[in-house]
């Protein structure tokens, strides 16, 4: 199944989205990774790690200095399409706690237009527990809006919207198999996929998922434009549940 566009774009050309139920709250799940909840004119992103290439090339392995740019580019892309009173980034904005430092001028002025264009809430997370106040928006541990609360790690709350899992899940046809981001959601929380362009994923058979989705749960397989449900039971088993495995990301 593939999800098509369930309202009008402010653009011709945009990310297909995917109508879904929450809690209560009908939101659309949109490509290449972001929440929109048009009721409270509100965007989330999640996990967008900035400066995750420099803080390797740090370390002396160098990778492209492209990622902080071209994630930029996405939530800018967003933020043009859908118009957003308020935007959430829901932690791990930031690859770790210097980053801020390591970021060049332009983006700077990106980050900064972006925090400046719309009531901007940098949710924190375990990468970047006290974001960069220059750059504009405020920062909290999470948002309670409605009958949705935001925030970075999952705790199996009805009605949260978190990320940190990097949720990813292979599906395969004609003969290959192509691993996806994905949304993962059973109707009460939804678990965001990482919209960083050098975060890598999470199985969703992992454990890790095990205390947020004690169920069932659908996950939403993201293609360049589009979002296509996707039956867990017809995804190809990468890792099986394993009770009391550790993870963190």
């Amino acid at each position: 199944m593939v999800c098509g566009m369930t309202q009008p774009l402010a653009r011709d050309t945009g990310p297909e989205t995917c109508p879904v139920a929450l809690n209560g709250a009908d939101i659309v799940l949109a490509a290449p990774g972001a929440l929109w909840w048009a009721e409270e004119s509100l965007l989330v992103v999640s996990d967008l790690h900035l400066e995750k290439g420099s803080s390797y090339a740090a370390r002396g392995q160098m990778l492209p200095p492209y990622d902080t740019g071209a994630t930029l580019g996405a939530v800018e892309a967003f933020a043009d399409t859908f118009r957003p009173e308020r935007i959430i980034s829901l932690g791990d904005s930031f690859h770790d706690g210097a980053a801020e430092a390591r970021l060049g001028p332009h983006d700077v002025a990106r980050i900064r237009a972006l925090t400046g264009a719309h009531d901007w809430l940098w949710v924190e997370g375990n990468h970047d527990p006290d974001p960069p106040a220059s750059l504009g928006g405020r920062a909290s541990r999470e948002a309670r809006i409605g009958q949705l609360v935001f925030r970075h790690e999952p705790t199996g709350e009805p009605g949260e919207v978190s990320g940190h899992l990097h949720p990813c899940v292979r599906v395969g046809g004609r003969g290959r198999s192509l691993r996806r981001r994905c949304f993962v959601t059973d109707g009460r929380c939804l678990v965001m996929p990482a919209l960083g362009a050098l975060t890598g994923g999470l199985s969703i058979f992992h454990a890790a998922f095990s205390t947020v989705f004690p169920g069932r749960f659908q996950a939403f397989a993201i293609g360049t434009n589009t979002v296509h449900a996707i039956d867990p039971a017809r995804a190809l088993p990468e890792a099986r549940r394993v009770a009391g495995a550790g993870w963190r990301m």
